[in-house]
């Protein structure tokens, strides 16, 4: 993975475009288009003052997961547990949320705001066990760019 060049690239993404939702919808669609294992790419905030996620820009199949209670499926336990979370197969675990049948991996890093867990971003793979440190280091990276935005 060309890390240097992805967050060239994604800092370019967040210069050029003006609004939040523009952006974040330029870091989805870039991920998912130049990282061939990124099969589905999306951001999740928290629902107002609701203990919930609610999905927010995406690039991929539709969802209908539109919104996740905090505790369930990896994305609502990273909403809890403030902790990024790397599944390299999916049928390996109970609380799992499917959103498709393809999906075999997952990986969820949390965004934090003041130190507060505002969101995360969310990669799933059709692929078993694609992803290594490498991705966690830049999706936490992209995550850090994220949560100066929305500062």
């Amino acid at each position: 993975m060309d890390m240097h060049k992805h967050q060239k690239n994604i800092i370019n993404i967040i210069d050029n475009n003006s609004n939040n939702s523009k952006i974040l919808q330029g870091i989805c669609d870039y991920l998912k288009a130049k990282i061939d294992y990124y099969d589905w790419v999306g951001f999740y905030f928290k629902n107002g003052d609701k203990d919930e996620l609610k999905l927010a820009e995406f690039s991929g199949e539709p969802t209908e997961h539109q919104i996740i209670p905090f505790g369930k499926g990896i994305c609502g336990q990273v909403a809890v547990s403030n902790e990024n979370f790397v599944v390299q197969d999916v049928s390996a675990l109970d609380n799992y949320i499917s959103c498709g049948i393809q999906v075999k991996s997952e990986i969820v890093i949390p965004i934090f705001v003041n130190g507060k867990n505002i969101g995360q971003i969310d990669i799933d793979s059709h692929v078993a066990s694609p992803f290594t440190k490498e991705d966690e280091v830049l999706l936490e990276w992209v995550c850090a760019q994220v949560s100066l935005l929305l500062e």
